[in-house]
């Protein structure tokens, strides 16, 4: 197994594990750069908007980015059933 993939699963195995999310925001903000963050935000916001239900156009606008990084937010729902359902799970749970 290559090392980046044997990492992202060593790491998917220590995120799974940080139940307390005061810990998983601390690991978070070890691991991920202030642009980095602010990215992962950005594209959080984007894929729960999507899943509340919102038009591209409309987040396009809100969020103040392109309509091709909402299409890859809207592809990723699409194709990971397990991302797709958490996503929802937690619109719903808003």
């Amino acid at each position: 197994m290559p090392m980046s993939k044997k990492a992202l699963n060593e790491l998917a195995v220590v995120l799974a594990d940080t139940h307390d999310p005061s810990a998983m925001r601390d690991l978070l903000e070890a691991l991920l750069t202030p642009r980095e963050r602010v990215r992962l935000a950005l594209r959080w916001r984007l894929v729960c908007l999507l899943t509340s239900g919102m038009h591209q156009r409309s987040i396009a606008r809100q969020l103040g980015i392109s309509l091709c990084n909402i299409t890859r937010g809207s592809r990723e729902l699409k194709r990971r059933p397990v991302f797709r359902q958490k996503v929802s799970q937690f619109v719903r749970d808003q």
